[in-house]
């Protein structure tokens, strides 16, 4: 969630370097650090890279009469496989994993999240084993999943500011 004061794209940056790449790894050298983090920067604050999926109120557990949860989501692509194969994928202490996949309708995925890469699929005429018969074309197309609404869809799928 984003914090009183913060970005969602900064928010975004920082999560995702917490718990898909664990950038607090004593392994990383402080050259490295630099390196992937200037790489982050630079493929999340270009709008190539970007494409709005989803803005607004989702279905949520969590929701109640007096508060909901409303969301951006926002296709990050990486056509070159440039920025985001600099991307170690590495569980960091807030994620228990981190994994490529195939995007599938069989996937578990929480709340509105499996709509999300429907919709990404479908942008990129990806394949995707998705309902009502949809057929999509076959590409590699590997996903990422983490609970703060950061998904890697053949490159990159995230919440961003918009």
């Amino acid at each position: 969630m984003v914090e009183s004061g913060d970005t969602v794209s900064n928010t975004l940056k920082k999560e995702f370097g917490e718990e898909a790449l664990n950038s607090l790894d004593s392994n990383l050298t402080t050259e490295q650090k630099k390196s992937l983090e200037s790489s982050l920067n630079y493929f999340f604050s270009h709008s190539q890279f970007s494409h709005l999926i989803f803005k607004g109120y989702v279905d949520d557990p969590r929701n109640t009469d007096n508060s909901w949860i409303e969301t951006v989501a926002v296709n990050f692509h990486d056509d070159q496989g440039i920025y985001a194969s600099r991307f170690p994928l590495h569980a960091g202490d807030d994620a228990a994993s981190v994994t490529w996949m195939t995007v599938s309708d069989h996937l578990q995925l929480y709340a509105s999240h499996k709509l999300f890469l429907h919709q990404v699929a479908l942008f990129h005429h990806a394949h995707c084993e998705c309902p009502r018969g949809t057929q999509h074309k076959k590409i590699k197309n590997k996903s990422l999943f983490s609970s703060k609404h950061i998904i890697l869809s053949d490159k990159f799928f995230a919440e961003k500011d918009f």
